[in-house]
């Protein structure tokens, strides 16, 4: 058995039927779906928001990973937290007060989670990773799919895997940017316990085998 993780972004795949691609993931075992939410401003592109997410979580039952690209987070936790969301995933760089965040997450009963940017020191999580449930390393610029995979940003997530294992932490690491079946197995290599894949599943010939293979790398 494994305790490595496959959460599916959804970023690129077709809106039009959606409904049937969550059936789709919950047929293929994924363990999570992924939700990269953009506001515009703190990266540069637009996507989706909690009234999208509220309507899915009517139609699947998998663990929802939601990933807050935005500006003031704190301002939309609650709506994060109504629609659905089982982790809510904030950026360092875009949030004030984490401690604050952190404790409202988790006082809902959902799972908290602090993402960097890729030219973010790693050092600078060192107060939180005591109580997190888990760290996103950005392995791309966030704001859109499809970007090439930055292979020095492996060194953080092998400090994160030295001080969780040094300190006992129990918060997991997760990566997103660039993942595919060639950058996947460095990312668990390096001691990642979640990745992200969209666009390397979406743009395939058939999104079901190809996470059929993703999920073959994590055993």
């Amino acid at each position: 058995m494994t305790n490595k993780k496959l959460s599916v972004s959804i970023l690129d795949s077709d809106f039009s039927c959606i409904k049937d691609t969550l059936v789709m993931l919950a047929k293929a075992k994924v363990d999570w779906i992924h939700f990269d939410v953009m506001d515009g401003n703190f990266v540069p592109n637009i996507t989706f928001g909690a009234k999208i997410i509220k309507p899915l979580r009517k139609i699947s039952k998998l663990t929802f990973d939601t990933h807050l690209m935005i500006k003031k987070p704190e301002k939309y936790l609650n709506n994060f937290i109504d629609a659905g969301s089982d982790i809510i995933t904030i950026h360092y760089e875009a949030a004030k007060n984490i401690n604050k965040i952190i404790e409202i997450i988790k006082k809902s009963g959902k799972k908290a989670g602090i993402s960097i940017k890729p030219k973010t020191p790693i050092n600078v999580l060192n107060s939180y990773l005591p109580d997190i449930d888990l760290v996103l390393i950005m392995s791309v610029e966030p704001g859109f799919g499809g970007q090439k995979f930055m292979e020095p940003v492996l060194e953080k997530v092998k400090y994160l895997k030295k001080i969780k294992n040094d300190k006992n932490y129990n918060f997991l690491i997760e990566i997103d940017g660039g993942i595919n079946k060639e950058t996947a197995p460095l990312a668990l290599k390096a001691g990642v316990d979640v990745i992200v894949v969209g666009n390397a599943i979406f743009s395939s010939a058939n999104a079901f085998k190809t996470i059929k293979e993703f999920k073959k790398l994590l055993k």
